[in-house]
């Protein structure tokens, strides 16, 4: 059997006719590649439309908004519960949480007291500049504060996908292996900066260290660095630091992610 179409024959010969069909169907998929592409492009077309109004819109109202991305079991909610706690009292909070299905991340967050809203996305594998749009109709807008977006747990499709944020935060756990960066190189690649969570294992895993920083230089060379344990607070300081004086005195210009 053809392993593209399933057209041979019986005796495993293509006829005269099945050859004709095998072309045929070749010919329908190369339509199809390119109406994917065509709609892919369109997909993203609007995405980063709707991701120029949302950056716009955080523009006026002095928010950062960060876009937290990472491979499922990174941390990046109980580093987030952490970085809240932290910033309470300091400026405007909310968190918009992305998950394909439940919401017990954002009962997490929540119990800090900070305005959340759960977005399950069911199939969907990202969130996008629309749903994020739809999200500041509903959250109290925080002006002059931070708006954390925790993405769907994946290091493939966020990355593509803008969402108008003025900062991508790209956390890796270090139980996560040290080739992590290469394999992911097109997220780790936008990223502002990347949290290295659960510093507090480190001692307990046979991870080559230099290896790891030396992929993350490869991926993302102008990205500080943070080794942080949301268990023990070590490094949150300095990454809180990172994120006021990044709120305080952005870069002069914000480029898509698109």
């Amino acid at each position: 059997m053809c392993g593209i179409c399933g057209c041979e024959n019986e005796e495993g010969h293509h006829s005269h006719a099945h050859a004709h069909s095998h072309a045929h169907l070749h010919t329908q998929e190369q339509q199809r590649h390119r109406r994917r592409i065509e709609v892919e492009k369109d997909i993203l077309t609007k995405n980063a439309e709707r991701a120029a109004h949302n950056r716009a819109f955080f523009a006026k109202e002095g928010i950062t908004a960060v876009n937290v991305l990472s491979a499922p079991g990174s941390g990046k909610t109980s580093l987030l519960v952490r970085l809240l706690d932290m910033l309470k009292g300091r400026c405007p909070l909310a968190v918009l949480e992305g998950d394909q299905y439940t919401d017990l991340d954002a009962q997490r967050i929540r119990q800090t007291g900070v305005a959340t809203l759960q977005m399950n996305t069911g199939r969907g594998c990202h969130l996008d500049a629309l749903q994020v749009a739809y999200a500041l109709t509903v959250l109290p807008v925080p002006t002059r504060g931070f708006l954390f977006i925790e993405n769907v747990g994946n290091l493939v499709c966020p990355g593509a996908f803008d969402l108008g944020e003025t900062l991508r935060l790209v956390v890796l756990s270090l139980t996560e292996g040290e080739d992590k960066p290469l394999k992911y190189a097109d997220t780790f690649s936008t990223a502002q900066a990347v949290a290295l969570t659960k510093a507090d294992l480190a001692p307990h895993l046979d991870m080559p260290l230099e290896a790891l920083k030396a992929n993350l230089r490869s991926a993302c060379p102008k990205a500080p660095l943070f080794w942080v344990s949301s268990k023990t607070g070590e490094g949150m300081e300095a990454l809180l630091e990172w994120l006021w004086a990044f709120k305080t005195t952005p870069p002069a210009a914000t480029h898509s992610h698109g």
